[in-house]
């Protein structure tokens, strides 16, 4: 009986027979069986050539760097409209009111953008020879006055026979009075009792006389010949009396642009230039005692046809011979003259509508026609709201004026004087 493997002890690493062991080992294929049949070993494979190498072909040149291309400017792509977003299906509700656009606030008449303002620096002034002037309407004026002063001497000679030898003193002293007219003393009564001016404040004599020096140095006048006065009145207004008056309401002084300022004080210049204050103010004083007497002569009539009517129709006859008697034997004994008096009013106007549109044309010939006929623009507005009022008075009815105001009126209208000054408001004039 055989003895049982003895177990092989484990070898312990770092020993040969461990290394060893760690070794691989190669398969153990099995041998063949010798007593097998042997069979012929087929040939073995044929052996073949490797294939040649790949021909090596040359490697093409790298191709040429290209220059690189200018920066171009990049260029925004346009910016098309947009479409309007489809609008919305209306909502129920009140309607929202329109978007008010935006108003620009009116330029203040002190500022200097607004249009009408102009500079009044100016240098050297040069005066004219002719300060003043006697034109045609001055002339008129003057022969239309001849009626009234033919009446005004009448009464003084019959005043004047109450003072016996002193008689021709009384005469020749009322016919050296003309000469007051240009008096300054004179002048200034005349200014406030008569016309209701007063002289500027500090305040107001700054903002006028540079205007003022402006305008008479365009015209070549020496502007200190003139007292500037002021109207305390709220509408748009100027005067030009006597041989040295210029006047002007406060409305206008405070509310226009100092250029359309200078407008209306050239206007009332050109009425001094051309004499039509003074012929004007000439004329109404030798024409005071004729005026006198007619109101005197009057309110007398009045008193007498009242009284009359106790008498029943005779006395109202008797007035009517008597009144009517007299005026005959005046009209025979001066020749028909006071017959003229019923149509000087009329002469009187024609005449004044002149002057005023000669006073425009000096205005404008000093360049002040922009000026000028935007302050036309504004008397023309504040004659309409007038108008308005008194329709409203009316009861809405407008209060037309008759023919015979027309030509009483002693401005033309409105329409008139602009024809006047389009020559002057053309470009390039």
């Amino acid at each position: 009986m055989s003895q049982p493997p003895r177990p092989i002890p484990p070898e312990y690493p770092g020993s040969p027979a461990h290394t060893a062991a760690q070794q691989p080992i190669p398969p153990q294929y099995p041998q063949p069986d010798p007593g097998a049949p042997q069979y012929p070993r087929s040939d073995p494979a044929p052996h073949h050539p490797q294939s040649d190498p790949a021909p090596q072909y040359p490697q093409a040149a790298p191709p040429p760097p290209y220059p690189t291309p200018p920066a171009y400017p990049q260029s925004a792509p346009p910016s098309y409209p947009q479409s309007p977003p489809p609008p919305h299906p209306p909502q129920a509700g009140p309607t929202p009111p329109p978007p008010v656009p935006p108003t620009t606030p009116p330029l203040s008449p002190d500022d200097p953008a607004h249009p009408h303002h102009i500079s009044t620096h100016h240098g050297r002034v040069h005066l004219s020879k002719d300060q003043r002037r006697t034109d045609a309407t001055a002339v008129g004026n003057l022969l239309l006055h001849l009626p009234n002063f033919l009446c005004s001497l009448f009464v003084v000679a019959l005043v004047s026979a109450f003072f016996g030898k002193f008689a021709v003193l009384v005469i020749l002293a009322w016919l050296a009075s003309g000469a007051l007219v240009f008096h300054r003393p004179t002048e200034s009564a005349l200014a406030r009792h008569l016309l209701r001016l007063r002289y500027p404040t500090p305040q107001e004599r700054a903002k006028l006389e540079p205007v003022w020096r402006t305008v008479t140095a365009r015209a070549g006048i020496e502007g200190r010949t003139y007292e500037l006065w002021v109207e305390d009145s709220e509408g748009l207004n100027a005067v030009a009396a006597a041989g040295h008056i210029v006047g002007v309401t406060r409305f206008a002084m405070n509310q226009l642009p100092n250029g359309e300022l200078a407008a209306v004080l050239a206007h009332e210049l050109g009425h001094h230039v051309g004499g039509h204050a003074w012929s004007s103010l000439l004329g109404y004083w030798y024409a005071l005692p004729g005026r006198v007497a007619w109101r005197l002569l009057k309110a007398f009539s009045g008193f007498a046809f009242k009284v009359s009517r106790a008498f029943g129709c005779f006395g109202v006859a008797f007035v009517v011979l008597f009144t009517g008697g007299l005026a005959l034997a005046t009209v025979s004994t001066l020749y028909g003259l006071p017959l003229l008096l019923l149509g000087v009013p009329y002469t009187l106007a024609a005449v004044g509508r002149r002057s005023e549109l000669r006073a425009d044309e000096h205005a404008a010939a000093l360049g002040f026609a922009p000026m000028l006929a935007a302050v036309l623009h504004k008397l023309h507005q504040q004659e309409q709201r007038t108008a308005a009022e008194l329709a409203a008075r009316n009861g809405g009815v407008p209060v037309a004026e008759g023919t015979l105001g027309r030509l009483l009126s002693s401005h033309p209208d409105y329409h008139t004087r602009l024809h006047h000054l389009e020559p002057y408001l053309r470009p390039g004039h």
